[in-house]
């Protein structure tokens, strides 16, 4: 249902009545408005419209709808996520975040709801803000155990009664701490199988590949200036390319797995040992001209620790693009580097797999959507249904579900005391969220 139309919010104000007859206040909502209208690249293509007008645009208040739900339910707390974009958004001069916090402090009237910052980083250790700085509820995956440079706005509100029954120390404690390892790429991709992309447009076959990307190779070494690293660099890997078996596969039918050195609590959190598969790892098709752009691109990564810019390639292997040396698109193929978190994953991996090239170099291809459900922290054993694009969006549109599980340990520390953990009847069905991530049983455990 899309919030605004008037007929989805009177079936919603239906099911809305029906959770509150059957819960009372004991209920959290999760969620946040659409996202269009504060996203930096919305912004642009606003900025492109001649006649667009900012006040005009109905989508700047769509978190209205959000208050609405939460002045009908009365909710014991709520977790609002927007883009970091957001915070600089403004309508007529106005800043909209600030409109916005105005406004969830009032959800059910006067100062009903109380705000929590999970990561403070203006100087102020409380946690419950009363006159927060913004950037405090920006949380960085990166810094909490996901190997993605993610940055969302989060907002915990926790009702007026409930936040002044807690003491201080309590709210304090409330807050999601650096992770002492950092995430990265190859933690959780460099233990997948290697596999091929397919080639489009033509017969797709395993040797047909090995063909193609061996003439990629020889196209780029014959493109770059000899005695330079990076030619040196592709003549070791057009060696390797020799010795890899025509018979490489678009998907493997293996267990899934992670690096040794990958943290171990995500490790525990990706991997299942039940699966005898690894669901939604086949690679996508891509055109030999592209093949070969890939294959540069992932070698200068190797080689230079940084994915190429346009002027780093050489004119040969630039694409017919009229905008190529503009500046507009100087990272248009982007290599996800392994020793570091991957860029934002987006829902846009869908239509271009251009600025998620895979870091192996000799697999020269975009990622899988596995591939990136594993930079958005997916279990394994989370299967993602429909095409692959509708697949890829499933991905690219979430919250990665690890951090999202140490938000729900914050949160539910807050709200499950520990008297009432120890006389519920229940309790054997409490998660200990502070402890190490629970297996894929107890996942499951949770959800029914």
């Amino acid at each position: 249902m899309e919030l605004g139309n008037p007929d989805a919010d009177a079936a919603l104000a239906v099911r809305l009545d029906r959770l509150k007859a059957a819960h009372g206040d004991n209920i959290v909502l999760i969620g946040g408005p659409p996202c269009q209208a504060y996203s930096l690249v919305g912004r642009a293509r606003n900025r492109g419209k001649a006649d667009y007008v900012p006040g005009n645009d109905h989508r700047h208040y769509l978190y209205k709808s959000y208050i609405g739900i939460l002045a009908r339910l009365r909710p014991a707390a709520f977790v609002m996520e927007n883009v970091k974009g957001m915070l600089s958004s403004s309508v007529d001069g106005v800043p909209i975040f600030s409109k916005v916090l105005q406004d969830l402090k009032a959800a059910s009237g006067p100062d009903s709801y109380r705000l929590l910052a999970l990561t403070p980083r203006s100087g102020n250790v409380r946690s419950i803000l009363d006159d927060p700085d913004k950037t405090d509820f920006v949380i960085e995956a990166e810094r909490h155990g996901v190997p993605q440079a993610r940055h969302r706005v989060i907002v915990i509100g926790l009702r007026a009664d409930i936040a002044s029954a807690l003491p201080p120390s309590s709210l304090q404690a409330a807050t999601l701490a650096a992770d002492p390892v950092p995430a990265t790429i190859s933690h959780v991709l460099a233990a997948m199988p290697a596999l091929r992309s397919g080639l489009s447009r033509e017969p797709d076959t395993p040797d047909q590949w090995h063909s193609a990307v061996g003439e990629a190779a020889e196209i780029v070494s014959a493109a770059l200036r000899a005695g330079t690293p990076i030619a040196g660099r592709v003549a070791k890997l057009r060696e390797q390319l020799a010795g890899i078996p025509c018979g490489l596969e678009r998907s493997a039918l293996r267990p899934n797995a992670v690096d040794g050195a990958c943290p171990p609590q995500l490790a525990r959190w990706l991997t299942d040992p039940r699966l005898d598969v690894l669901p939604n790892n086949a690679t996508r098709s891509h055109m030999r001209t592209d093949l070969t752009r890939y294959f540069f691109a992932a070698a200068h990564a190797a080689e230079h620790g940084r994915s190429p810019k346009a002027a780093d390639f050489p004119p040969k292997l630039a694409p017919a693009h009229r905008n190529w040396k503009s500046g507009k698109f100087a990272d248009r193929f982007r290599v996800q580097i392994g020793s570091g978190p991957a860029t934002t994953v987006t829902s846009h991996i869908a239509k271009d797999g251009h600025y998620f090239i895979h870091p192996d170099p000799l697999q020269c291809r975009s990622l899988t959507v596995r591939e990136a459900a594993r930079l958005q922290t997916f279990p394994d054993n989370y299967l993602f249904k429909g095409n692959r694009t509708e697949q890829y969006i499933q991905v690219g549109n979430a919250v990665p579900p690890f951090l999202a599980y140490q938000i729900a340990g914050c949160l539910a520390g807050l709200l499950v005391s520990p008297a009432n953990q120890a006389g519920s009847e229940d309790s054997d069905k409490i998660v200990d969220f502070a402890a190490s991530a629970p297996d894929a049983g107890t996942l499951v455990e949770v959800a029914e």
